[in-house]
């Protein structure tokens, strides 16, 4: 599976998994979170708010894709 086959949220990420964003590349990390936006580490990015967005580029949840599973 290419990294653009499972562009957005996709249901069978797992909680570890790091998710990057389709329009800047900035990587979501759940072992960091995410300091601006007050997320502690250890979130899953499937536990992120819906009002969560890219801290670089303000992109919605929705054009992250997993980089890893």
């Amino acid at each position: 599976m290419s990294a653009f086959e499972n562009f957005g949220v996709r249901q069978d990420v797992t909680e570890a998994a790091r998710l990057e964003c389709g329009i800047c590349w900035t990587v979501y990390d759940p072992a960091d979170g995410d300091a601006v936006a007050q997320i502690a580490p250890g979130t899953p990015f499937s536990l992120l708010p819906e009002e969560w967005r890219c801290p670089n580029c303000d992109a919605p949840k929705s054009k992250f894709m997993a980089i890893e599973t």
